[in-house]
């Protein structure tokens, strides 16, 4: 990883793509991220693919299905004639 993980740093799963939560907590081998209009997860480090520019970028493929889930429906509820 480029740099440390730190709170507040915003979490994709594609670089350039948007953003759909917050690392709210750091531990020894996983973060916990907000996940908008979710709640929070915890998400073990080996998920991480990149830190960079205080981006996180996770590999959906080693996430649990329930937050896969809320990643898909983050930006749900928004108005898609706002940008």
């Amino acid at each position: 990883m480029a740099e440390a993980i730190q709170e507040g740093f915003d979490v994709f799963i594609h670089d350039g793509g948007k953003s759909f939560g917050a690392v709210r907590q750091v531990h020894g081998h996983s973060i916990v991220i907000y996940v908008e209009n979710a709640g929070d997860f915890v998400v073990p480090l080996t998920a991480v693919k990149e830190v960079e520019a205080e981006k996180v970028v996770l590999d959906s493929a080693r996430l649990e299905p329930k937050l896969r889930e809320a990643i898909r429906r983050a930006h749900a509820g928004e108005d898609p004639k706002i940008a």
